[in-house]
């Protein structure tokens, strides 16, 4: 059964009501427990455990601990193109905005890869709009065949594919995918994506399980923070999550957290989320998926990510440009989103050994999949 049949059981409106009706006994009943029911994870949720936040922040911070250590793996995202087919509502990328457009060549991939291993990152992310026709899966491939020789990992955040393609990047050299559902709620999914292949909900929702089914390494998924109703949103991320967890468990489950931020369309959150409502939801999720890596990236304040430090977090991005070929460049016009913390690559390293943790710039090498012969 794919997690489409899963979530076709439940109504947002019905889990925004269930989660509302969640009493104070109910969240302590929830925060005893080792391991949550999703009535658990709804009381987690729930206005009533905004007066529990310390309880929450504590237990959240040791299961870290007790996974973790007090490791944060350092990684930087890598813009590829802008080019995008899609209208989505809230994207400085969307068609609809009339920005200049660009799509870097292999030289120019290759000069702001060299920026971002100078500065010691051996994780990358690299991102494209969604227009297949332009940044290809050929083309993508050519780009990790051409960066590959610097990097331990190679993630990718760009458009859905099909098993076939995944398979294929992964025997080019990528490891990783992230996809965001951006809101698992289907009438508002309809609205926010009015055209373009990104407007099929199903499809992009089992994309995870079709690279999962490839055998990519590490599966990221989220949801937009500010778009939908942050607790039913968290409830079927956390849902989602865990069906993952349990159907591609050879392959790693992240999680990220990604707020609203300023763009080129000027879409504001139809449902901001709070500072407060976001640490709730970043250790209710921790809670829910002990092994789980949880991704904060410089979309929030410098002050609000050295704060959730202890709350869960395990992966964290630095210095990051969000428009094509700015490492190498400077210029940071067309951005996806503005970013909020400016901090050097070097400065976040320092900030976190001084708090006490272990900045790491490598965790993973390829050749760890390579068959040891006999």
């Amino acid at each position: 059964m794919s997690f489409i049949d899963k979530i076709q059981s439940y109504h947002p409106q019905q889990v925004e009501d269930q989660i509302a009706s969640k009493t104070p006994d109910d969240v302590e009943r929830a925060l005893l427990a080792e391991r949550l029911s999703e009535g658990d994870f709804m009381a987690l949720l729930s206005p009533a455990a905004q007066d529990y936040l310390e309880p929450l922040a504590q237990k959240a911070h040791r299961i870290t601990r007790r996974r973790f250590g007090n490791t944060i793996l350092l990684y930087a995202p890598l813009y590829l193109s802008n080019e995008c087919h899609n209208g989505c509502l809230y994207c400085g990328f969307s068609a609809e905005n009339k920005v200049a457009r660009r799509t870097l060549d292999l030289a120019e991939i290759e000069r702001d890869a060299q920026v971002l291993a100078e500065q010691g990152f051996r994780h990358i992310l690299l991102l494209t709009g969604e227009a297949p026709k332009v940044a290809s899966v050929d083309y993508l491939a050519a780009a990790v065949e051409r960066v590959q020789s610097q990097f331990s990992s190679i993630g990718i955040e760009v458009f859905p594919m099909d098993q076939a393609d995944y398979h294929r990047l992964v025997t080019a050299g990528v490891d990783a995918l992230t996809i965001y559902q951006e809101t698992y709620d289907p009438e508002l999914y309809a609205e926010m994506h009015p055209y373009g292949k990104k407007r099929d909900y199903a499809w992009r929702l089992a994309t995870p399980e079709r690279a999962g089914a490839a055998g990519l390494r590490k599966i990221g998924i989220g949801a937009l923070l500010g778009l939908g109703r942050f607790r039913s949103e968290a409830f079927f991320t956390g849902l989602h999550g865990r069906y993952l967890a349990r159907h591609f468990w050879r392959s790693q489950l992240t999680v990220s957290f990604p707020r609203m931020r300023p763009s080129e369309v000027g879409f504001q959150p139809r449902q901001p989320v709070s500072d407060r409502e976001f640490v709730q939801l970043i250790c209710a999720i921790r809670l829910l998926l002990h092994d789980a890596g949880l991704v904060l990236s410089t979309r929030e304040s410098s002050t609000l990510r050295d704060h959730l430090l202890p709350l869960g977090i395990t992966q964290m991005s630095a210095g990051s440009c969000t428009a094509p070929g700015g490492y190498a460049s400077g210029e940071r016009h067309t951005e996806q989103f503005a970013i909020d913390d400016s901090r050097t690559p070097a400065e976040f390293a320092a900030m976190l050994r001084a708090k006490g943790y272990d900045p790491v710039w490598k965790d993973w090498d390829r050749s760890f999949l390579e068959k040891v012969s006999a």
